[in-house]
């Protein structure tokens, strides 16, 4: 392994492609893909055919590598489906082989919209379908049989409702055991846990959700406003898909607070959002506020690890700082949701 590309040993994937007869001769060009903050992405080509690795960060978590087999199975099972994953060509369960379970996935012909826009997008109708494209994909999700392409266990259904405060609320006690970090500075976090306690839904449904759904986690096609791929699916498990649209929505482009930028200024609504949602899914979305707020609570939580893993030297400070500013964010808008 070199630190060029960390965690990727070329020799190594090399000889592991040729036990699977994936191309021959040489790995040519590779290229980290860089962007996100947390898993290692390396472009490559061999013979004719172009693949992107995909394997956890050099300091894993404690669950990276079962991360990394969760999300070979779906993308294999969702194959097929009207939801746009990337294609599954081969994954590595063991982490033994390169110090993790990884795998490799077909490249994506799209872009990321929070990087920049091509020319044609400066169309207000094109601008306006993507953003209406984003409600699309996680109702074409939402609408997958997860017991029938062979997900029924992936995550435990029962009492799921019940579980979310108190389960977000463990990690973030959790990363106290971190050395370095002060603990928590999240106003409104014991607030909006008790709101949520006190306004839990009495109608929740089981569907996969990707769990982790914004701009930033899909890529968009060049030749139309629609997406090419939804990507980033390390939080994938069975839930109420509802929580899905309460993701796009906490993290919508907005000029208040800190959200997913998007220099698009003919992006949908919110409401115009979840009616589009709305037309896809046979339930009625009464309790879509909860749901925005639960996300927000969620993805707060868990963007706090980052910055604890920072103050641990484990991440990078400047991306553990910007982090919880997203966290404290979050918070508040949460805050202002149940106001």
């Amino acid at each position: 392994m070199t630190a060029e590309f960390p965690g990727v040993d070329l020799d190594v994937l090399r000889r592991w492609m040729d036990q699977r007869h994936l191309g021959d001769g040489s790995i040519d060009d590779p290229q980290l893909i860089t962007g996100g903050t947390q898993n290692v992405l390396l472009r490559f080509q061999r013979g004719s055919r172009t693949y992107v690795l995909r394997r956890p960060p050099v300091h894993k978590r404690a669950n990276s590598d079962e991360t990394m087999r969760r999300e070979a199975r779906v993308l294999a099972a969702l194959a097929g489906t009207d939801v746009p994953p990337p294609g599954l060509i081969a994954a590595e369960p063991a982490p033994e082989v390169m110090g993790a379970a990884f795998y490799l996935m077909e490249p994506i012909d799209g872009f990321n919209a929070t990087l920049g826009l091509p020319p044609a997008f400066g169309d207000a109708g094109w601008q306006h379908s993507m953003g209406l494209s984003m409600a699309d994909a996680i109702a074409a999700l939402a609408s997958v049989d997860h017991v029938a392409v062979g997900l029924g266990d992936l995550g435990k259904w029962d009492g799921w409702a019940e579980r979310q405060v108190g389960r977000w609320r463990k990690q973030l006690d959790s990363y106290s055991e971190l050395p370095g970090y002060p603990g928590p500075d999240i106003p409104g976090v014991d607030e909006v846990g008790v709101w949520l306690e006190r306004h839990r839904p009495a109608d929740t449904r089981p569907g996969l959700i990707h769990g982790d759904f914004h701009f930033g986690n899909v890529l968009v096609r060049h030749d139309e406003p629609r997406l090419a791929a939804i990507v980033d699916w390390e939080l994938v498990t069975v839930g109420d898909p509802l929580l899905d649209l309460g993701h796009l929505l906490a993290t919508w482009p907005s000029r208040d607070g800190v959200s997913v930028s998007v220099d698009a200024p003919n992006l949908p609504s919110r409401d115009e959002v979840v009616q589009r949602y709305a037309a896809h899914v046979d339930r009625p979305l009464d309790d879509v506020r909860w749901f925005h707020v639960l996300a927000c609570y969620r993805l707060g939580l868990i963007l706090e690890g980052t910055h604890a893993r920072a103050c641990a030297g484990l991440a990078p400070k400047p991306i553990g700082d910007q982090l919880h500013a997203h966290t404290v964010s979050l918070l508040q808008q949460a805050l202002g949701l149940i106001a």
